[in-house]
């Protein structure tokens, strides 16, 4: 059995984390070595939760040499957890308290115009992420953690999930592949997600048994709430099948499309013009609308670019998706901008709907503006531009009665 092990970050640009140092003994108690710029005024209660850790693993000979760079106590919980489990069989979880600004719910139908993604090992990166109001907080498990890391970045994200205030984004977990997707669930389920997005999705088979393990995981922990899954389509196979994975299972809200992956998978280089990927866009953006899900577009890699950015969004918005991925914080509102409804898109909805409520109180079946007849699906189009303009707050109180006298 191992009796050493090495969890955690350190280094000059490392900051809100701690490297942890665990080497198990025969004798001799717990020894605690801690080096911290804030020792001075945090020393004692980072020395005492780490003690109370190792109390609760219940290991009784120890030494463990602390390299601290300014983390909280949930990190340090998480580290050390990972430390201890490195070495020790033991099925309990040192758990920080749940937050209750973590308790909030989500909804099948809500906007995902924004989606930020974070590095599921990177606390100092999760910490003020909600602060810059993108629709969903991604805490990645998959490419942006190297594989050695993989375990702790799981004890980490299950402990932001209960301590990060992510100020109503949505709660999302980005998972493994394969058969470490489905142990991903295990850790972070019990914690309030309310999406988890798939990668690298090619069928419907796998969702199926992803969904099967979610209910299994819900039900053992007693939650009654609705997880969501939003595949991600990131190479040819993908793409061919998309209408079967978007219609799989109930709980698929959204697909998204990566388009770093798809492209490799082609053998082709990306561009800014993405003329290469318009293809699958427009097939995922169909099989997304045939299944009734939001169809969601890829990242924009350059974060320098903000012209680029905005052309790309708004020209995403035309094909019809839903949103954008985000891996930097200055692109959200810029994305969030662009999906939002135009000015002349709201005024035309405002007349549309009141033509509509105007034909229904005269027992009309038949809407019209002026010499033009109106369709239910126009009307349906039109009520969700007021939803997203009301909840944007693009459209002032009592708009109805302004539009009544016009």
């Amino acid at each position: 059995m191992d009796k050493l092990s090495v969890t955690g970050n350190k280094g000059q640009r490392i900051r809100s984390d701690c490297e942890l140092k665990l080497e198990l003994k025969s004798e001799g108690g717990i020894i605690i070595n801690l080096e911290s710029k804030v020792k001075a005024m945090y020393g004692r209660s980072i020395i005492d939760l780490c003690k109370k850790g190792l109390e609760f693993f219940e290991v009784k000979n120890a030494v463990l040499d602390v390299h601290d760079s300014g983390a909280l106590p949930f990190v340090i919980m998480a580290r050390l957890e990972a430390a201890v489990k490195y070495l020790i069989k033991t099925d309990r979880e040192f758990l920080p308290a749940m937050s209750d600004d973590n308790t909030y719910t989500s909804s099948r139908d809500r906007f995902r115009f924004s989606r930020l993604y974070l590095p599921g090992n990177t606390p100092s990166m999760m910490l003020n992420a909600g602060l810059h109001s993108p629709d969903g907080i991604i805490l990645d498990l998959e490419d942006s953690v190297s594989p050695r890391k993989k375990y702790e970045a799981r004890l980490l994200v299950r402990n932001a999930l209960r301590q990060i205030n992510f100020y109503g984004a949505e709660r999302m977990v980005r998972i493994n592949q394969g058969d470490k997707g489905l142990e991903d669930l295990e850790y972070v389920l019990p914690h309030n997600v309310h999406l988890v997005l798939v990668p690298k999705c090619e069928s419907g088979e796998y969702l199926k048994e992803l969904k099967d393990k979610t209910v299994e995981i819900l039900k053992k922990h007693n939650f009654i709430q609705d997880v969501f899954f939003m595949p991600i389509i990131e190479s040819a196979l993908g793409v061919e099948k998309a209408y079967e994975i978007a219609s799989s299972t109930d709980n698929v809200v959204a697909l998204a499309i990566g388009l770093e992956d798809y492209t490799a998978d082609l053998g082709v280089q990306r561009t800014k013009e993405g003329n290469e990927s318009l293809y699958a866009r427009m097939r995922l953006v169909n099989a997304a609308k045939a299944a009734g899900v939001q169809p969601i577009d890829s990242v924009f890699s350059d974060v320098t670019d903000m012209q680029a950015l905005e052309e790309t969004a708004r020209l995403s918005k035309s094909y019809g998706f839903e949103g954008m991925g985000c891996i930097h914080p200055r692109q959200i509102q810029v994305i969030k901008k662009a999906f939002a409804p135009e000015p002349d898109e709201i005024e035309k909805a405002q007349k549309i709907v009141m033509a509509f409520r105007a034909a229904e109180e005269k027992g009309l079946g038949v809407v019209s503006i002026g010499s033009k007849m109106i369709d239910p699906p126009v009307v349906d189009r039109a009520r969700r531009t007021i939803y997203l303009a009301e909840k944007l707050n693009l459209l002032p109180d009592g708009w109805e009665s302004k539009v009544d006298e016009q």
